[in-house]
C-alpha cells in the first residue's frame, strides 16, 4: 500500500500556489486546495485555519522566492538583484502582483523582506525617509513592469516585438512620432522588450544617486564602486 505525504503548512501553501498558477488567486479555496491534494478540504484546517490566514501564507510564499541582498551589499548591486529577482517571480506567478503589499497580516517573510531592505540603504547612509522613497519607487516600477509583461498580446522575443509593431501600424501621416519611434527602434534591429527593465531601472538607480549625491564621500565612493561593477 502506497503511504500517503502527510498534510502540512508547507504542502498547503505550495497547493495554494499551483491553484492560483492555473486559475488565478480568486480560484484558491479549501476546496480547491484540497483537491490538488487529494484530501478533504476540512483537514486543512488542521493546518491553516482559515481561508484568509492561507492568503496571508500565499503572500508569504511570493516574498520568500525573491532575493534578499545582505546589509554590507553596495545600495545599486542591492536594488538592482533585488528588482530583478522580483521580477522574474512576478512574471512567473502574475497572480501576485495583486496580493503583494494587500494583506492586512504580513508574514515573516514580507517583514524580513522589507526590513532587509531598509537595512541595507540605511547602513549605506540613506536617511529612514530617503530609504523609504526609494523602496517605494523601486517597487512600483517592478510592479508595473511585470504587470506589462504579463499582459503583453504578444510573447516578448524572436522578433515578436517588431511583427506585433508592423500588425498594428498605425497611418504616418495621422501619427507620425509613432511611425518615427517605430523606424528608429527597428531599423537597426535587435529591438526587445524586456530589455527595458533593466534601462528604466538604470534611470531610477542614477535618480536615487543623484539624490544622495550630498552625503558622505564614503558613501559616494562606495556607489561608484557598485556602479563600475554593475553588469
Amino acid at each position: 500500500m502506497t503511504r500517503r505525504t502527510p498534510l502540512s503548512r508547507e504542502r498547503i501553501i505550495g497547493a495554494a500556489a499551483a491553484v492560483a498558477d492555473q486559475a488565478g488567486v480568486t480560484a484558491v479555496s479549501m476546496r480547491s486546495v484540497a483537491k490538488v491534494l487529494g484530501v478533504e478540504a476540512m483537514s486543512l484546517y488542521h493546518h491553516v485555519p482559515s481561508k484568509e490566514a492561507l492568503l496571508d501564507d500565499l503572500a508569504d510564499w511570493v516574498f520568500e522566492r525573491i532575493e534578499l541582498p545582505e546589509v554590507g551589499d553596495t545600495w545599486r548591486e542591492a536594488l538592482t538583484a533585488r528588482a530583478r529577482s522580483a521580477r522574474s517571480v512576478l512574471t512567473a506567478h502574475p497572480w501576485a502582483l495583486g496580493m503583494m503589499e494587500s494583506r492586512p497580516n504580513p508574514g515573516p517573510a514580507l517583514l524580513q523582506h522589507h526590513d532587509r531592505l531598509l537595512g541595507v540603504l540605511m547602513t549605506e547612509g540613506f536617511s529612514a525617509a530617503l530609504a523609504t522613497h526609494a523602496f517605494s519607487a523601486i517597487d512600483a516600477y517592478v510592479y508595473g513592469f511585470a504587470l506589462t509583461e504579463t499582459s503583453l498580446p504578444f510573447e516578448p522575443g524572436d522578433g515578436a516585438e517588431e511583427a506585433f509593431a508592423v500588425k498594428v501600424a498605425a497611418p504616418a501621416e495621422l501619427y507620425p512620432h509613432i511611425a518615427r519611434s517605430r523606424a528608429e527602434l527597428f531599423g537597426g534591429g535587435g529591438y526587445a522588450f524586456a530589455d527595458e527593465f533593466d534601462y528604466g531601472l538604470e534611470l531610477l538607480l542614477e535618480g536615487l544617486e543623484r539624490r544622495v549625491a550630498d552625503a558622505s564621500p564614503a558613501l559616494r565612493e562606495r556607489s561608484n564602486r557598485g556602479t563600475r561593477r554593475k553588469p
